[in-house]
Formats: structure tokens, sequence, C-alpha cells
């Protein structure tokens, strides 16, 4: 099978893929999955996609993990770390989502990252660190508030250093 046509019809699922008949996409997934070889990362990653898009992200996390650790390709691998935090981060292992988010650089992918940390973040108990980072974020896109927004979650970041029961 060719790779190219695999990607087109991984796309055409994706297109039409709906989360309340969660065991048809699971099943449309599998049948994808199934004509690549097993331990397959892009294969393992898109099965991991399809469990998480359902609700069903205890399913996910060894997926994602199985994509990871088999060497998914560069472009997938930031893609995967996210969901795999976000995934985790819904099954209460928030400690491993946070680790995972704040180990990651910071490049294209980091707005989707930061936004996956400030959740896992609030969920870890720490709120005030978790407001700051979604503020830092959001203050480029606000033109008129921007630089006093950036000073407030440099103000919450000096708070959490100074005193860190403020979360």
């Amino acid at each position: 099978m060719d790779h190219d046509d695999w990607d087109d019809r991984v796309a055409a699922y994706w297109a039409g893929a709906d989360d309340e008949r969660a065991d048809e996409t699971v099943a449309g997934m599998r049948a994808l999955v199934a004509e690549r070889p097993a331990d397959d990362p892009r294969a393992l990653f898109e099965l991991a996609c399809a469990h998480d898009f359902v609700g069903r992200e205890a399913e996910a996390v060894p997926l994602y993990r199985a994509a990871l650790d088999g060497g998914l390709d560069p472009e997938h691998r930031p893609l995967a770390v996210i969901q795999l935090a976000s995934s985790l981060r819904n099954v209460g292992e928030t400690g491993q989502a946070v680790a995972l988010l704040e180990a990651m650089p910071d490049d294209a992918h980091a707005p989707g990252r930061d936004a996956f940390l400030a959740l896992a973040l609030h969920d870890a108990g720490r709120p005030t660190e978790a407001l700051a980072l979604a503020l830092r974020r959001l203050a480029p896109a606000l033109p008129e508030y921007g630089r006093a927004v950036a000073a407030y979650a440099e103000e919450l970041s000096q708070r959490r250093r100074t005193d860190p029961a403020a979360g």
C-alpha cells in the first residue's frame, strides 16, 4: 500500500470522524491501522488519536507512548507529546503531563503546549502558575493591553517565586 495513499485515507477518515459514534469511529481507524506493520509508529499514533477523540484517553495513553518509543516522525512527535500529556491529565496523571510539556522546546508547537500545560498546572494545584502562563501566551495578541497583561503575568510569577503556597 502506497504511503501517500494511506495518508490521504487517514486525512479522509479524520474529515468524517464522529465522536458521538465512538465504536464505529475507532473501528474505522483500526481498519486503516491494520494495513500497516503492527509496530508502525504513525499507525499507533493515529489509533491513539482515535481513542483520544472519542474520549477514551486511558486507551490512548499506551498507544501514544508506543508511537513515541517506536520513533514517531518529527512532524507528528510534538503532537503526540502534547496529546499524550492531555490524555494523562484527563486520567489524573497531572504530574506526568506537566513534566512532558515542560520538557518540550519553545518552538512552533509552544502555543499548543502552553495551553495544555496551563490546564495541567491548574489540575496539579498550581493555579497561579497556570494563569501566569496563559496570560503570557495571550499578551502578544492584545495590542491595547498586551504590555499590562504581560506585567500582570510577571507579577503572578514573582508572587509564585516568593510564596510557593500561592500555587
